[in-house]
């Protein structure tokens, strides 16, 4: 038998789920948690973490954080860091209230100037830390304090506000019910309200997630790639196939999907996309790597790094006008300290701090296992003192783990 012949069979030979579960630690330690921390949460709260209005509440609350997450983590795995965006996201929420509140101004038109500025004061941001090689922590750090006090400036220490129901429903409207059955739906599962939609979206999701899961699996089998054990592959898949379909349909008895929902998993699909499907996406993580490598192989480092703060600052900027909308008023004070939860939602993810590594879906998973702390101990009546100090914890645990995999691996 060939070496290439003995390799092949070695990398197709099944292992055990405790081998695979030890390699895959980071990729699968953290769904676990965030399941343990849901079950936790739902049995001392009596229930209530669960229920369909608190459900829809904490996709409402940490909306902005994903949204923010999603760029994070594309400059973190750049190398970089970016410590502006919640004053950032302050400052778009505080024009979108002057153009909107104050102007008179058309939404739709509030809406283009605040992703455009957004992405000017990403490119102002990336242009110094990509051709100028100035660290990002302090180009970032000062552009935290400028956004902060333009914030403070053009709303001359005010809130503006409230914003007309058109942009309100950019974070608290519902998708309308445009499928029949209802008054099905109604009788068999015993509720007044069912948003057939929802429930639709819901098991459709739940199918996509079976039909890639079972088609990755066949592609690895052919390719010869050692693949994760089948009974663990079943588990896996069906967990996740009932949580969605749990979830969705929790969801469909209150008022259905919530506007924010479909734009966080949009922005979720599209992101997972080109992180992982496209030679953009092979190239950040290239560049996190290693720059110097990645330079003399052809890659433009300084126009991705350019690129990654550019995308930050829009996804800033979508994230202001959802927090605005949610809040109906622009406040000076509005983002203050949220970026330290978006870092921390990336690096619970399992992105590392040196950058090369972490995925969309990490970074998603660890906003919302953060969200659900937070919402889990605000029930139960534990004071922001102490939420502060377990999120801490929580965030100096995950960084631990991932030095402690660098150093064992």
């Amino acid at each position: 038998m060939s070496v290439a012949e003995n390799t092949s069979d070695n990398a197709a030979r099944p292992v055990g789920i405790g081998a695979y579960l030890a390699v895959h630690l980071r990729e699968y330690g953290l769904l676990f948690a965030l399941i343990a921390v849901m079950a936790f949460f739902q049995i001392v709260t009596g229930g209530t973490l669960l229920k369909p209005i608190n459900l829809t509440n904490l996709l409402l609350q940490n909306s902005y954080i994903i949204i923010m997450a999603l760029g994070m983590l594309i400059v973190i795995v750049a190398g970089h860091i970016d410590l502006s965006v919640g004053s950032v996201m302050g400052f778009i929420g505080a024009l979108a209230a002057v153009m909107v509140v104050n102007l008179d101004m058309p939404i739709w038109l509030t809406m283009i100037v605040c992703v455009v500025m957004g992405g000017l004061i990403g490119a102002a941001q990336g242009y110094w830390v990509a051709y100028w090689g100035i660290p990002s922590f302090i180009v970032t750090l000062a552009g935290m304090l400028v956004f902060r006090g333009l914030s403070l400036w053009l709303l001359e220490g005010q809130s503006v506000g409230p914003f007309p129901r058109e942009f309100q429903v950019i974070a608290t409207g519902f998708v309308p019910d445009i499928l029949p059955g209802g008054e099905t739906m109604k009788s068999i599962f015993g509720t007044r309200n069912f948003n057939v939609l929802a429930f639709g979206c819901g098991l459709i999701a739940a199918g996509w997630v079976i039909w890639s899961g079972i088609r990755k699996r066949a592609q690895n089998k052919a390719y010869g790639i050692e693949d994760e054990p089948r009974a663990f592959f079943l588990v896996r898949i069906g967990i996740i196939a009932l949580v969605l379909i749990f979830i969705l349909y929790k969801l469909s008895t209150f008022r259905g999907l919530p506007n924010v929902l479909l734009t966080m998993g949009v922005l979720t699909i599209v992101y997972a996309f080109i992180t992982e499907r496209t030679v953009l996406g092979r190239r950040i993580y290239a560049l996190g790597g290693n720059q110097k490598a990645a330079k003399l192989s052809g890659i433009k480092t300084e126009r991705l790094t350019f690129l990654a703060f550019v995308n930050m600052g829009m996804l800033a900027a979508v994230a202001g006008l959802v927090f605005a909308a949610r809040l109906n008023t622009a406040t000076p004070k509005a983002g203050f300290a949220l970026e330290l939860d978006v870092i921390a939602a990336v690096f619970i993810g399992g992105a590392s701090m040196s950058g090369g590594v972490g995925k969309i879906v990490g970074a998603v998973v660890g906003a919302f296992l953060m969200g659900v702390l937070n919402n889990g101990m605000s029930i139960m009546g534990i004071g922001i003192d102490y939420q502060q100090i377990i999120k801490g914890l929580v965030l100096l645990a995950a960084v631990i783990f991932d030095v402690y995999n660098k150093q064992k691996g």
